[in-house]
């Protein structure tokens, strides 16, 4: 049996594994036959194989072994790519992503593999026909490949040989033949085992599986991967002496370390391959796809994701304390400015802080993973949605290596997937529409990823249709989700804006794919949920843009402190737009609420005090005003003082508080007191939802 932390290093594998082979499929049915494509997708498939094999996951191993049959014939230009042939390797890949969700545990469900697995052997069956006299059958060519496939070497394993060859140990690959007549097959390979043991030699690999070899589970013979302080004469001389063991093959294997990066090849011994039975053979290369795959050092270790989230937690206390420190370290200045013991403490805390922000920026980066991680799923699913609606489409991928938080990942793939099957499916024209606007038969879609200060910038922009505004006032009366006056007085930005309203859908007809109009506003929902901004802007005719900002990271922000009476509260500063100071006859009534006129737009105003049932006091001189917004909407929000801008670690209020209207969590303060973190999303909401949109009202006169 294998353990948790085996199989979970054989799903990581196979993640990066599935992620190669489809975008070699993709290659392949975008720049044909290219011979790169096909043996790094081939490498991918034969690796699988043998992982899957070596862990008993049949299925899987059966599947890879059919895909590896027909990649074979495309690396041997024996057949050629075809879109037929692309979209079998794509059925058989979505086969191989069910299997693996049956390991994982995401399905119970059994997984038919045969269907697909007999679509690829009848691309195998008609090269065997077309070479039909040549002999090259394609039962041959598979046996042929299944020969070549000998040893898989995973990346564990090529950091094993490489640090063993490091310490001086030879790294061997040894071939046993057991005599045909053997009764025992089990017995011999235990023998063998036990000879390299007592020899000191350690064993990396086998084919079969050891599992196998104790059950005598193999043919002629097996293979192993091995390393000794031993040469090879004296491996081969050891085990040529087991009874019934017919022939030993020791072929060394070396770890050269070259300009450009490290590659494994065979060694080349005076002697070369040191054979037990007949002549030894000339010095033979010996050809390790998989650890030529890896020609790159690999310099990383994996860890729990949840070993990172504890770290950062700590981090974030360190951060807290800090904050404390430097708090009482003024305190301490101001009431003993010369004592050389106050020196010594500032010095102290100014260490401890430039020390406690530069382990929080290596745990942040630490937890930033590539956005390709999200990207690369697109390329595959904007390429079935055109295939569906007969489009074409041009999918233009940017910033791939732009970096975010892990956690920040996970959250935006759902609003990604919406965007881009809304601007596939309702954006992009049909080709013959485009033609007749005189615009490119394919249309294009690009998805950017770039940093901007502390943010991720995301663009999903289409060159399609554009929304109009006015069809979206008509489509807005229509439904009647607003009233004649209020779609009258909307600005065409604030006319695009009732596209992320819950309902709201342009399309004519519900599609499986969108048009159901409860996308956007799931869109809208999710990214501030997460302290982010949606934008977007659009010309009919000539396309759609949608910007996302995000937050670098969800656990420690910026944010601007206010005093309410004897409390604190802390309004993330990614939603502050301005703060100002107003005089109280500035403060004028529409339908009863408060507004302020700011440089002639009506501002709705919010007392802090009275959204938390806090007495109100009478004010004296000037308001301060915190300006807070999302998107096109925002509101003023009445406080007593302003306190200034703070870095903050986001504690959540605990299953116990559960969730507090206008609250969204809480951070603790340099003199340990605690801060509510003002839900701003919500503010804007309520406000918003219960004014109406007055506060798109422009000031007349």
């Amino acid at each position: 049996m294998f353990s948790s932390e085996e199989i979970q290093v054989f799903l990581d594998e196979l993640d990066e594994k599935i992620e190669i082979l489809n975008d070699g499929f993709l290659a392949l049915e975008r720049e044909g036959d290219n011979p790169e494509t096909i043996q790094e997708i081939f490498r991918a498939a034969h690796t699988i194989k043998g992982s899957s094999g070596i862990l008993g996951y049949d299925q899987m191993s059966a599947l890879t072994h059919e895909m590896e049959n027909l990649l074979t014939l495309l690396r041997e230009g024996r057949v050629h790519s075809t879109p037929r042939m692309v979209d079998v390797l794509l059925e058989a890949l979505d086969t191989l992503k069910l299997l693996r969700d049956k390991v994982i545990g995401g399905t119970d469900r059994e997984i038919d593999t045969g269907p697909v697995m007999e679509k690829l052997r009848e691309f195998c069956e008609q090269e065997s026909a077309e070479v039909g006299d040549a002999g090259a059958t394609g039962a041959g060519a598979a046996a042929g490949s299944e020969g070549a496939a000998g040893l898989v070497v995973t990346d564990a394993h090529w950091e094993v040989l490489r640090e063993a060859v490091d310490q001086g140990y030879s790294a061997y690959r040894v071939r046993v033949d057991i005599d045909p007549g053997c009764q025992m097959k089990s017995v011999r390979a235990f023998l063998v085992f036990q000879t390299l043991e007592k020899a000191g030699v350690q064993v990396i690999q086998s084919e079969p599986p050891v599992e196998d070899l104790e059950q005598g589970n193999y043919g002629a013979g097996f293979e192993l991967l091995v390393l000794s302080e031993e040469d090879a004469d004296r491996l081969q001389g050891a085990l040529s002496l087991i009874a019934e063991v017919s022939a030993v093959t020791v072929t060394p294997v070396a770890v050269l370390e070259e300009a450009g990066g490290d590659t494994i090849t065979p060694a080349h011994t005076p002697g070369g391959t040191s054979t037990a039975a007949g002549p030894a053979p000339a010095a033979r290369v010996e050809q390790f796809d998989s650890l030529n795959a890896h020609k790159k050092a690999i310099r990383t270790v994996r860890i729990d994701v949840q070993k990172l989230d504890s770290l950062m937690n700590l981090v974030g206390e360190l951060v807290i304390e800090r904050t404390r420190l430097e708090r009482f370290a003024d305190i301490m200045e101001l009431k003993y400015r010369s004592e050389e013991m106050i020196d010594t403490l500032n010095e102290i805390s100014s260490h401890l802080g430039q020390i406690t922000s530069d382990l929080q920026e290596e745990i942040m980066m630490a937890r930033m993973l590539p956005i390709a991680q999200v990207f690369n799923r697109f390329p595959r699913m904007v390429r079935d949605l055109a295939q569906k609606l007969g489009k074409e489409v041009n999918l233009v991928i940017e910033g791939r290596d732009t970096e975010l938080d892990r956690n920040v990942i996970e959250i935006i793939s759902d609003p990604l997937v919406h965007l881009i099957r809304n601007a596939v499916d309702h954006g992009l024209e049909m080709p013959e529409e485009r033609l007749g606007f005189g615009k490119p038969r394919a249309g294009t879609l690009t998805l950017r990823a770039f940093h901007q200060e502390n943010h991720i910038v995301i663009i999903v922009e289409d060159d399609g249709r554009g929304l109009d505004p006015d069809r979206l006032r008509a489509r807005a009366r229509e439904m009647q989700l607003l009233d004649e006056e209020t779609l009258a007085r909307l600005t065409d930005q604030d006319a695009l804006n009732l596209i992320f309203q819950a309902g709201f859908s342009t399309a004519a007809d519900v599609s499986d794919i969108s048009g159901r109009g409860v996308g956007m506003d799931v869109v809208k929902s999710q990214i501030e949920q997460i302290n982010g901004l949606v934008e977007m802007r659009s010309t009919p005719g000539q396309g759609t843009a949608v910007t996302i900002k995000l937050p670098l990271t969800l656990a420690i922000i910026r944010a601007l402190m206010v005093e309410l009476g004897n409390y604190v509260y802390a309004f993330p500063l990614a939603n502050v737009v301005e703060t100002m100071q107003i005089d109280p006859a500035e403060i004028r009534m529409i339908r009863d609420a408060e507004v302020v006129v700011v440089r002639g737009e009506v501002l709705p105003l919010v007392r802090l005090r009275r959204l938390f049932r806090q007495r109100e006091t009478d004010p004296e001189g000037r308001l301060y005003v915190v300006i807070i917004g999302t998107g096109q909407d925002r509101v003023g929000v009445v406080v007593d003082r302003l306190v200034g801008e703070q870095e903050i670690v986001i504690k959540s209020l605990g299953d116990l508080l559960g969730r507090i209207p206008g609250i969204s969590g809480a951070t603790i303060l340099g003199d340990g007191k605690v801060a509510l973190i003002v839900d701003v999303r919500a503010l804007l909401a309520e406000t918003i939802g219960t004014r109406g949109r007055q506060g798109r009202v422009y000031a007349a006169g």
